[in-house]
């Protein structure tokens, strides 16, 4: 038997919010994350399965070398910028917790033809190995501030089987 999966530590390197889909980003040094509006002031902050977009510092600085270029992580137009972790498909279920704040993984965020908009061969480069992102919804709600410390732990029924 394997023992549980311990928690990792991760910090919030950035906070952004577009007010429409195509809106451009708008960095934000704190916000107010809900179970009805995602991050507050964000057009797609609707309850649902892609309620909170998170990127991993660590993902996008290999996306960025890869393609020999140093862009604002605000082109992949995610909520929340943390490093500590890189996302993969074990991600899913796992919980981001920073204080009463809680985010569950819901799946990975798929890169889109905006992301050649904003730089040519960005949604190939973000293609590999979720470098994207995941999708999030909010468990419970919270304050986010810019340098906040928070934790990546296993969701309560990760690793479960699950029947579709």
């Amino acid at each position: 038997m394997s023992s549980p999966a311990a928690a990792t530590p991760i910090e919030l390197c950035g906070i952004a919010i577009r007010e429409r889909s195509a809106a451009p980003m708008q960095k934000l040094s704190a916000a107010r994350v809900t179970r009805g509006a995602g991050v507050e002031g964000d057009a797609r902050g609707r309850p649902g399965k892609r309620q909170v977009t998170v990127l991993s510092l660590e993902s996008w600085n290999t996306a960025c070398a890869e393609l020999g270029v140093n862009l604002c992580w605000t082109q992949r137009r995610a909520n929340l910028l943390v490093s500590g972790v890189e996302f993969g498909p074990d991600s899913v279920g796992q919980q981001l917790q920073f204080g009463s704040l809680t985010l569950e993984v819901t799946r990975e965020t798929d890169p889109c033809r905006r992301m050649d908009a904003a730089y040519q061969g960005l949604q190939a480069a973000l293609a590999p190995d979720w470098r994207g992102g995941v999708c999030c919804r909010v468990l419970s709600d919270g304050e986010l501030t810019v340098g906040l410390r928070g934790l990546l732990v296993p969701g309560p029924l990760q690793g479960a089987l699950q029947l579709t």
